[in-house]
């Protein structure tokens, strides 16, 4: 076998500094073919050297084990190159070259040169005064002189002294010593000379010395450097079975370099661009390596809409919010999980629910917060918390919330427990764990963090100073004295976190036990979260724990632990979260699986895992900073290679990892334009606790309460309630992926605007198209062509126009209404399908158009119309035609409102025969101009109209009422009017009533809902050119409309509580009253609320049966009086709330006799 017979060759450090180092340990060797490495000598060293330099005030010395450690590798490297020249070339070229120095030098020279190098740089048997210096010159190892020996290792410190990148670490091999006492560099001189008449070796026919020399030439200031063009260029030098090892030495090396140089920050990397053809493709290049697996949806899945919730922070501002004491999950008010579902939420994230570890808890508070709770991440068992009520308060509210539509999702962290848990206390072995520190400098004198009499944590002592942050906290078994070390959870990208214990998933009995907890938790929630599931896929597993050569660094010390591809599949040989799927489906199958996963494992997480959904981080980081292109690339890959993909992605804001959404996005157009998009595409849209209230603070996994004192923003909240709710509403229309398409914006050069985000999706013959412009500048271009994308039934890609998607006809006119503005468009269908839908985009602005519906156009109104708005929106494309239809009637109607414009008249006409005679005939004219005006337009035959005399007789006659009907009443009249804070009757009760009175008749003859709302329009004007008090116009519109609307016999509406409630209920009362969300509390305006009861009142009198009956009539009246002054106590009674009105009015219902 090569080199079997070879002496053994040590890395050499000087006495001197052994000395000073306190330090007699080899850390390197070379027997044979077998290079001895002791790493953790190697880190004693560096830790010894770091101590006495005072690296701490002087980091310009400090000094890596990662660095020595190659150092001394690549000298025992050089020690295999020499040994290969000797078996293959010249076996005694050494002894040759002794011979040859002597004669160049003399031999007294060369054996003072010898002496001084061995008692300066002792090996072994020399340092431990096993041998004296010239005792082990005399001395043989394997038939091998040791003289030879020293020669070589004399050239080997030369060459260490002349290389650039040694020289921070020169200390330990200077040869200053040997220079000044000995002919040293004579030497060194004689013996180059030498070698260069000897046989040329190696793949560039160098001489030995220069070949031992060329790593250094080759990367003169980088050990790493120097180690990869070993690898690359001395393969042939050595046996295929030797340099097979050294390479797998040579990764380790560079991986240590990595640990040692790799810096963990806490800010977030750039989001990589996934091309899925690659990330799934075989060895060979083939596309679908990795097999299609994934998990169907259930019915209530595709539509599910999360709103995370930091579980204690939450409770606490509800305490606030309701005035009440709320601490348990079973005391969250039932109202605030009706808000949420009438926003449109059918998921509530609750993060923390789970038994902590006071471990955590204990370090935060010495760490200084002293109100801190254990981590969320931190746990001790997957049990309902006892301080949030436990499983009881737990289903007490998954059950109410189910009541709403609302399903709970909880969080599982699998690949780690809190530092004190069950499972460190009952099963330490299940997880990652060393015998001794890593790291000779970590010290573990800090209190102990365990809950358990028999069991001693203690994490390291630099986590309180802050000074360093270890990977392994100390497990001390008290009983029997046994201690590991083990590793802090840690995905290798930031700090290990230090209140956390990692499980080893190599170990069968684990992995069964962590599914056996998943199925458990399944039971609790139908929606699970996997907390950093990435790190449980098996390559980065193996990445961050046990990494094969050449792909650690990501978690220090772990790469002396690490293993081949083939060690670790034989021990993990299935992955972890595939079984999961499997066992879920098959024991629960009513369970959504959501896993949080980067690195590009996205795709691979539902596609071939089969997690039901995955988080897409780039949603928020590329929107937020503008990579737009970037990210309509990923959609355009996504569409190319598995549409089904796009489906099952979590888009989100912000996580609870992250700052808030308020601090990313801000609060204007780009946020809710980006919120439109995440509640637009298909996946799984997830807002972040404090998101839609506006708060900026980002909460802690530790926190028990918010620390800012932040109030919710109601422009915000009141911009969701418009925009957004009413999308995440609509969610069967986006959710799935079957009918998505994303189209190219092209400018009128024909160049394509990334900035610009065009989307489409359809369903039940519903469709939407999403237009947003996530840049500050404006932008305008033509949207016709689809991007490709794979058709479910078909292997080839296929490309859309957007007409065609719409079902348009090649003629006529496209409308359609923008959900955002409320607006309505109106495009020419020809356009649309040669050239595209035209869009003008300011920066920011996002447009969802819906209610698409093609419109012959064959009297040309719609043409007409078009022209008109010049591409504009309007409130309603059908409103603005009936104002060119109806431009007569409108005439005749403002006739009839002219009474309006004069008040006293109408007073003068309750009590005048002449006046009133006049204002009969003056409404009879009018009505004779209106009647057939409407007959003609909306196709009504005369016979079934009302004569216009009668009608006009009808409108007097009960306006005459109105006035009258009280005065029978007095007592109880001015009762009602102290308790509605009148005075008395006024110039506006005759207009309302008036107006009121017209629109009850008049609406019979205007069956068309558009044309009726320019009736209103046009009392709205003829109000504001009255004698209203001032903001009145439009209240007083509402108020007639609310009046007006629907055929009410009113005296029952006064009488019967039922009704009265049914009446209140109706938009448009609402509307009147004013109502408004304030602190998720729907309030009602006092004033507008008592005249609308005065009103009532009013209009019960007014239609009560013929008063010719004189005690039947009095009895009315008087139920009427009483309803009123009834309904003015239950408003005050509740507080002006809305929602507590109708409740205590079901009360009076309920109690009713």
């Amino acid at each position: 076998m090569f080199l079997k017979d070879a002496p053994i060759f040590e890395f050499h450090i000087s006495r001197r500094c052994r000395k000073k180092y306190g330090f007699e340990e080899v850390i390197y060797g070379l027997h044979g073919n077998v290079i001895l490495t002791d790493f953790p000598a190697i880190q004693r060293l560096a830790d010894r050297m770091n101590l006495v330099r005072d690296a701490g005030n002087n980091p310009h010395l400090a000094v890596k084990a990662a660095e020595i450690n190659i150092i001394a590798l690549i000298e025992e490297i050089l020690h295999l190159v020499a040994a290969g020249y000797r078996r293959q070339v010249n076996p005694k070229i050494f002894e040759s070259a002794l011979e040859n120095l002597s004669a160049a030098i003399k031999p007294a020279e060369t054996d003072k040169c010898l002496n001084n190098f061995i008692g300066s740089f002792p090996p072994l048997k020399v340092l431990t005064s096993e041998q004296t210096s010239s005792e082990y010159l005399a001395d043989s190892s394997d038939g091998y002189s040791h003289q030879a020996v020293a020669l070589e290792e004399l050239l080997f410190l030369f060459l260490a002294n002349d290389n650039p990148a040694y020289r921070h670490y020169s200390e330990l091999f200077d040869d200053a010593s040997l220079r000044k006492s000995t002919k040293y560099l004579d030497g060194i001189s004689a013996l180059k000379e030498f070698l260069k008449t000897q046989p040329k070796f190696g793949p560039q026919n160098l001489d030995l010395f220069e070949l031992l020399k060329s790593p250094a030439l080759a990367s003169p200031y980088s050990l790493a450097g120097q180690l990869e063009y070993i690898k690359e260029n001395w393969k042939d030098i050595l046996p295929d079975e030797i340099f097979e090892k050294l390479t797998d030495r040579i990764l380790r090396a560079l991986d240590v370099l990595k640990e040692a140089e790799r810096f963990r920050g806490f800010a977030p990397g750039l989001e990589p661009l996934p091309d899925y053809k690659k990330i799934f493709a075989g060895p060979d290049g083939s596309p679908d390596h990795e097999p299609e697996k994934y998990s169907p949806d259930l019915d209530w899945m595709p539509n599910l809409v999360m709103m995370a919730k930091n579980t204690y922070v939450w409770l606490d501002q509800l305490s606030k919010k309701y005035q009440a004491d709320i601490g348990r999950l079973d005391q969250v008010p039932d109202q605030e999980l009706q808000l949420l579902a009438e926003s449109g939420f059918t998921g509530l994230w609750l993060i923390g629910v789970w038994e902590r570890s006071l471990a955590s808890q204990k370090i935060k508070q010495i760490c200084g917060n002293p109100e801190a709770v254990s981590s969320a991440y931190s746990l001790y068992d997957y049990r309902i918390s006892d301080d949030l009520g436990g499983d009881g308060a737990y289903y007490n509210l998954k059950d109410r919330a189910m009541g709403h539509g609302i399903r709970i999702a909880v969080d599982m962290v699998p690949n780690h427990t809190g530092i004190f848990s069950k499972w460190i206390v009952e099963h330490p072995e299940w997880f990652v764990q060393l015998n001794d520190p890593p790291y000779p400098a970590y010290s573990f004198n800090g209190p102990d963090l365990s809950g358990d009499p028999d069991i001693g944590i203690y994490i390291e002592d630099g986590y309180y100073s802050k000074r360093d942050a270890a990977v392994v906290f100390k497990r001390l078994d008290k009983r029997s004295g046994q201690v590991c070390y083990i590793y802090h959870g840690n995905d290798g990208t930031h700090m290990p976190w230090n209140d956390t214990a990692q499980l080893n998933f190599l170990l069968p009995d684990l992995r069964e036990a962590v599914i056996g907890e998943i199925l458990r938790v399944a039971r609790y929630s139908s929606v699970i979260r996997f907390d950093a599931a990435m790190t449980l896929a098996k390559k980065h597993y193996q990445r961050l724990w046990f990494p094969q050569p050449g792909s650690g660094g990501d978690i220090p010390s772990r790469s002396w632990q690490g293993m081949s591809k083939e060690e670790f599949d034989n021990v993990f040989p299935v992955e972890f979260w595939r079984e999961v799927v499997e066992r879920v489906a098959k024991e629960v199958p009513d369970t959504l699986l959501l896993a949080e996963a980067f690195w590009l494992m996205e795709g691979y997480f539902v596609r071939t895992l089969g997690m039901h959904r995955v988080y897409n981080s780039a949603f928020m980081n590329m929107l937020k900073r503008e990579e737009n292109a970037n990210y309509r690339t990923i959609i355009r890959n996504l569409l190319e290679f598995d549409p089904q993909i796009l489906k099952r992605f979590v888009n989100f804001m912000n996580n609870p990892d992250e700052e808030p959404a308020a601090a990313q996005f801000g609060k204007g157009d780009k946020y809710f334009g980006v919120c439109a998009m995440m509640s637009t595409l298909p996946g799984l849209p997830m807002f972040g606790h404090g998101q839609i209230e506006g708060y900026a603070e980002k909460y802690g996994m530790e926190y028990r309460r918010a620390y800012w004192d932040e109030n919710p923003d109601q422009d915000l909240m009141d911009r969701h309630r418009r925009q957004i709710f009413p999308l995440l509403k609509k969610r069967y229309l986006f959710s799935q992926v079957d009918n998505f398409v994303l189209y190219d914006v092209a400018s009128s050069g024909g160049h394509n605007l990334h900035d610009i985000f065009a989307y489409s999706n359809s369903a039940g013959g519903e469709q939407a198209l999403v237009i947003y412009n996530n840049r500050y500048q404006r932008s305008e271009g033509w949207v016709n062509w689809s991007v490709l994308y794979k058709r479910s039934d078909q292997s080839e890609l296929a490309r859309t126009k957007l007409a065609e998607k719409l079902g348009l006809a090649g003629d006529g006119w496209m409308v359609f209404r923008d959900m955002l503005s409320g607006l309505e468009y109106l495009r020419p269908a020809r356009q649309i399908w040669d050239s595209g839908l035209y869009v003008q985009l300011n920066g920011f602005e996002c447009h969802v158009f819906t209610n698409f519906y093609h419109q012959a156009d064959p009297t040309g109104e719609y043409a007409m119309l078009a022209a008109s708005l010049k591409g504009q929106g309007t409130p309603s494309i059908e409103r603005v035609l009936w104002e060119q239809r109806m431009e007569g009637l409108l005439g005749s109607f403002e006739e009839l409102l002219i009474p309006l414009h004069n008040p006293a008249g109408l007073a003068k006409a309750t009590d005048d025969g002449l006046a009133k005679l006049d204002l009969v005939r003056r409404t009879r004219e009018s009505l004779q101009r209106l009647v057939p005006e409407a007959s003609k337009i909306f196709g009504l035959p005369a016979a079934s109209l009302p004569a216009p005399e009668e009608l006009a007789a009808e409108i007097i006659e009960r306006f005459r009422c109105s006035t009258l009907a009280p005065v029978t009443l007095d007592k109880r009249l001015s009762a009602l009017l102290s308790a509605t804070d009148k005075g008395g009757f006024d110039e506006m009760d005759l207009s309302v009533f008036y107006a009121f009175l017209v629109f009850r008749h008049v609406n019979r003859l205007i069956p068309q809902p558009q044309a009726r709302e320019l009736l209103w329009n046009r009392l709205e004007n003829v109000l504001e050119n009255g004698r209203l008090p001032g903001g009145k116009t439009y209240s007083t519109r509402l108020l007639v409309e609310a009046l007006s609307e629907g055929d009410w016999d009113w005296p029952i509406v006064m009488r019967e509580k039922p009704a009265l409630r049914r009446f209140l209920e109706r938009p448009k009362v609402l509307q009147y009253l004013e109502c408004n969300w304030h602190q998720n509390v729907l309030w009602f305006n006092k004033e507008n609320f008592l005249y609308l009861v005065f009103c009532l009142a009013m209009a019960g009198l007014t239609f009560a049966p013929d008063g010719t009956k004189a005690l039947g009539y009095r009895r009315i009246l008087v139920l009427i009086y009483r309803t009123a002054l009834k309904m003015v106590n239950l408003a005050e009674s509740s507080g002006y709330d809305y929602h507590r009105l109708i409740e205590l009015l079901e009360g009076e219902i309920k109690n009713a006799p």
